[in-house]
């Protein structure tokens, strides 16, 4: 449970980069609602990589052999992020608007709420599994 804790700290401030990434894109119009959730998911992930792998699994497997892994299960990740965000934005956007918040901060909430378990997962029982 401890671990799960760390894990979700660390995703917290992970998903306040996306989220501040994510709001300067959209807000300066750098990029769209979708590309910044993207963007701003993968430069975040960066730090994510390095605070897990040094505080919440204490990682005794090389970088060269955990990297690569953490590469996929940002794939998987981006893809899930992503292709969440993208359904949740066009439900607000059409069918549910959110007249006190801008419906794209709402949808990568959701998106971010969802993808947490599968990352977890996936880095505690194939990235950072020591043997």
């Amino acid at each position: 449970m401890k671990r799960f804790a760390l894990f979700v700290g660390i995703g917290g401030i992970s998903s306040l980069i996306q989220f501040l990434l994510l709001i300067v894109f959209v807000e300066s119009k750098l990029l769209s609602e979708v590309t910044g959730s993207a963007a701003g998911y993968l430069l975040s992930s960066f730090f994510n990589y390095w605070a897990n792998y040094r505080f919440t699994f204490n990682s005794k497997r090389r970088h060269r052999e955990a990297f690569p892994r953490f590469v996929v299960a940002v794939g998987i990740g981006l893809l899930c992020n992503t292709s969440l965000f993208a359904i949740f934005l066009w439900l607000f956007d059409n069918f549910l608007p959110i007249p006190w918040v801008e419906n794209y901060l709402v949808a990568q909430f959701i998106a971010t709420g969802l993808t947490v378990f599968i990352n977890f997962a996936v880095q505690k029982f194939w990235i950072y599994r020591n043997h």
